[in-house]
């Protein structure tokens, strides 16, 4: 048995033992993605509130990754499937849905993460794959996401539009994030320009990144993908980062026509 042989990955629902071990995983996040004041507030209760749209990965007693995702209605006034607020107003419009008890037409994915001692193992490729197969089976159609690309913070300073044009002889995306998903059938579609907003004072940027935060303008702080800008009158920086909605698409079985069809919601 090979390592990867040894990794069993599942829909979140089917082991809800399992809901309150997701964010054991040791990552490789920013430290200053948690104040997000969206991620704040509502990244922790995905797991709970939707386990149906979420996937878990472990080896032997050990989680080793998760993949989340969050259904909303995609149809309502002022919405769309893939809006410029990206990461943070799904999150916000799938709890807020959740409250109502309304219908969903929709999912998007708001990340996989993976362990640091388990990256490298072409891992990504099968948490994709099994979210994707989870979202499909609560009856829709396609996954949206909002990628984050993992190697765009070591060109903060370039334009994401110009990033993502980037590609290698194959044709393939230069980032590996984008890749993964585009092998895996996904196709890119636009720029999310203000997927998630971290805002703070500058002590608080200071005590985060070890930097000076004393001079007005833009600071590239490690990890981020775009520079933080920084106003020292008003002692506050505001990081606001951009994502990529790449959309996957897949046939609509009848079991998934009936699903929707029926007004399904979340457990």
């Amino acid at each position: 048995m090979t390592a990867m042989d040894s990794i069993l990955i599942t829909p979140l629902a089917e082991r809800p033992s399992l809901i309150s071990r997701v964010y054991e995983i040791t990552d490789t996040w920013p430290v200053f993605t948690p104040h997000d004041p969206v991620a704040g507030a509502l990244l922790s209760r995905v797991a709970e509130d939707f386990p149906h749209y979420c996937v878990v990965a472990t080896d032997g007693d050990r989680v080793v990754a998760r993949g989340l995702s969050v259904p909303f209605n995609a149809g309502l006034e002022g919405r769309e499937e893939m809006p410029d607020r990206g990461w943070d107003q799904v999150l916000v419009w799938a709890f807020r849905d959740r409250r109502h008890g309304r219908p969903t037409t929709t999912a998007s994915a708001l990340e996989i993460t993976i362990d640091t001692e388990y990256l490298g193992r072409g891992l990504a490729h099968r948490m994709l794959a099994a979210l994707r197969d989870a979202v499909g089976g609560e009856g829709h159609d396609g996954l949206p996401a909002p990628v984050r690309p993992t190697a765009k913070h070591l060109e903060p300073r370039v334009a994401m539009a110009e990033y993502i044009r980037r590609r290698r002889d194959d044709g393939l995306p230069a980032d590996p994030w984008l890749r993964v998903h585009v092998k895996a059938g996904g196709t890119i579609e636009k720029v999310a320009p203000a997927s998630m907003t971290v805002s703070a004072s500058l002590a608080q940027w200071r005590r985060w990144t070890g930097l000076t935060f004393e001079s007005d303008g833009l600071v590239d702080v490690p990890g981020a993908l775009v520079p933080v800008h920084c106003a020292t009158a008003h002692d506050h920086a505001v990081y606001v980062e951009p994502n990529v909605w790449v959309r996957h698409r897949w046939p609509v079985t009848a079991g998934c026509r009936a699903a929707r069809s029926s007004g399904r919601r979340d457990r």
